[in-house]
């Protein structure tokens, strides 16, 4: 099928010539809006239990941590290069000193070739950005912003504690210093529609950014918006899959044309989600039901910028 959006699996190829696979690494980091600095339970959907694979915990070394990843996909892809994912919370949020004894520590596996640290634009120093930078003279560093929304007053919904201008600074601080960008954003949030959609595809377009992870939202229990669902469900308007391929759909044709498409979907364990629940379908599936729509629609990526 024609590729009417740029792929990351395509990215992937073109970048490293093989397969390269990310190894989640718990770093044992905390957030600004749980710790205090800036508020206290952090934002109103995450659960970060949804995302850590089991080898993951910050009790084992960085070392201890990718060989049991590498131990778990070596067997299928004996050659594949490896990037130590920092993912869980905020991967910039701890002294220059421990950031680069973690990050050093990764990069001195064999099998790691580079860095992907996920954290959020409040986090971001010019300290943090000397460090990222000096590793990426010599290995593959990405900075993975959780952008989420470009409205503020639903950063402020979710307790996100910073505003989309934090976000944009952000990466003022970050761009042109040899490190790869990239955001997270969630379709869906509350009181938000599907004009905010194509404006959030507008406004990040505008962002110096390769990659983009794009997920529905989700109600996952042990949140305070699994709290928050349970007493005003009235006020969640969570998609159906077929509505939900429709808005991305929609966005792709408002987003800039060279940004990569890392994922479209989120796919949390059944045993924690509480909705939306889409019969089990695997990020895969959510893909193809894109690419099929993109071409039943005549939609590209940027066609109608």
């Amino acid at each position: 099928m024609e590729e009417r959006y740029n792929s990351y699996s395509k990215y992937i190829r073109e970048t490293f010539g093989e397969r390269v696979q990310k190894i989640s690494v718990d770093g044992g980091f905390t957030c600004p809006n749980r710790d205090g600095s800036k508020g206290r339970g952090g934002c109103t959907y995450c659960n970060n239990e949804t995302f850590n694979p089991t080898h993951t915990s910050a009790k084992k070394s960085v070392r201890e941590q990718l060989e049991e990843g590498i131990a778990f996909f070596e067997p299928k892809y004996k050659t594949q290069k490896y990037l130590a994912y920092f993912q869980a919370y905020t991967n910039t949020y701890d002294t220059i000193e421990h950031l680069a004894d973690l990050y050093n520590q990764a990069l001195s596996h064999s099998k790691v070739i580079g860095l992907v640290v996920s954290t959020r634009p409040d986090a971001i120093n010019i300290k943090v950005v000397e460090l990222l930078s000096e590793l990426a003279k010599e290995n593959y560093v990405v900075v993975e912003l959780g952008i989420e929304s470009t409205i503020n007053k639903s950063l402020k919904l979710i307790n996100r504690c910073h505003t989309f201008q934090d976000t944009i600074d952000a990466y003022e601080l970050l761009k042109d210093k040899g490190i790869h960008l990239g955001g997270h954003l969630i379709i869906g949030l509350q009181g938000e529609g599907s004009d905010d959609f194509i404006e959030h595809a507008k406004q990040v377009s505008k962002l110096p950014i390769e990659f983009l992870k794009l997920h529905q939202l989700q109600i996952i229990k042990g949140t305070v918006m699994a709290k928050q669902f349970s007493v005003n469900p009235e006020k969640f308007n969570l998609f159906t899959v077929d509505d939900y391929v429709r808005e991305v759909v929609s966005f792709l044709g408002h987003l800039r044309s060279d940004i990569v498409l890392e994922r479209f979907s989120s796919e949390s364990p059944r045993d924690m989600l509480i909705a939306p629940k889409w019969g089990g379908l695997k990020n895969f599936e959510i893909t193809e039901k894109i690419r099929k729509l993109l071409k039943t629609e005549n939609i590209f990526q940027a066609c109608n910028r």
